[in-house]
């Protein structure tokens, strides 16, 4: 899967709109790839145009070497695609929408192994309308897998999901990616992100803003260490941090955060400060998807936002 310059425009003239302003990506055989973005971002823009569901306004799409909306016929066969939200018709048992789906296929899975395969296989009797949440998207997900898709586009697949629906969901798109699928995620869970991707891309305003391997996305970010300062910790307990070198410190009340470059050496000299004293709510972390996510969309990272200070305020 490959675009170059895509681009998509809504409407004509000067009340246009233009969605996705230029984005290039690359997904290979047996790769997932996680395309992340803010509200408005383009994201579903720019996937409605990779799955061939609506042509692009500029650029070049390729899906297995074929443009996925002029040859939809040639591509269809050996893509899935799971959308947020499916429409099933009134009445219709889980094995009746399996089989409805199946029949568009020329060589579907056996309806009771995709069933099995999202733990669906002992409610195949059961209306659709009767099912909770989650239940609804593992029926997404069955339908998404039923042709053996070389090409797999997940579009929140484990939204409503309980944690463990959610892991069992991981694992299955885990042996996809052991027999060579190819997966395009979209997912507001960071953590899903994290723990799956190869590659990352985070769009925002229609654009990519940072795109790469997780250690290439979270280089060059400072991790952080934060505590309160002990409500009954008078000056002659805690005198001034010492110095801290290139790290930043901030406080905002009796909250204080410290983002650095050298996290272990940071944190030993914090501790060293507090000796014996216990500093509340003590956490430190290294860099994460997250703390980039916020900053490409200019978001404070944490509520209330620290102001500037010095450390010989904390004492």
């Amino acid at each position: 899967m490959s675009c170059d310059g895509l681009r998509r425009r809504y409407g004509r003239g000067a009340r246009s709109f233009e969605a996705v302003r230029g984005v290039d990506l690359r997904a290979g055989e047996g790769e997932l790839f996680a395309l992340l973005g803010t509200n408005g971002a383009g994201k579903t823009s720019t996937l409605e145009v990779l799955e061939g569901l609506a042509p692009p306004s500029a650029g070049r799409v390729r899906v297995l070497g074929k443009d996925p909306f002029a040859q939809r016929r040639l591509v269809r066969p050996s893509i899935g695609i799971m959308l947020q939200e499916a429409g099933f018709a009134s009445g219709t048992t889980v094995r009746d929408a399996a089989a409805l789906w199946a029949g568009t296929m020329a060589a579907p899975r056996p309806i009771g192994e995709a069933l099995a395969l999202v733990d669906l296989g002992h409610r195949e009797r059961v209306e659709v309308q009767n099912l909770s949440g989650g239940e609804r998207r593992r029926l997404d997900l069955a339908l998404a897998i039923l042709g053996r898709p070389r090409v797999l586009f997940l579009d929140e697949p484990t939204t409503g999901l309980d944690p463990e629906s959610r892991s069992a969901a991981w694992r299955l798109l885990r042996t996809l990616l052991d027999d060579g699928t190819c997966i395009v995620l979209t997912t507001h869970y960071l953590e899903e992100a994290e723990r799956l991707a190869d590659r990352l891309a985070i769009m925002h305003a229609g654009l990519i803003a940072r795109a790469g391997t997780l250690p290439q996305i979270v280089a060059g970010e400072p991790a952080t260490i934060e505590f309160a300062l002990p409500a009954d910790s008078p000056a002659n307990r805690l005198g001034p941090l010492p110095p801290l070198g290139t790290a930043h410190l901030a406080r905002a009340g009796d909250s204080v955060r410290i983002e650095t470059h050298t996290l272990q050496e940071t944190l030993g000299r914090v501790l060293a400060w507090a000796g014996g004293v216990e500093l509340p709510r003590l956490q430190a972390r290294a860099a994460g998807l997250e703390q980039v996510f916020l900053r490409i969309a200019g978001a404070p990272a944490h509520n209330p936002t620290p102001e500037p200070t010095s450390a010989k305020d904390l004492s």
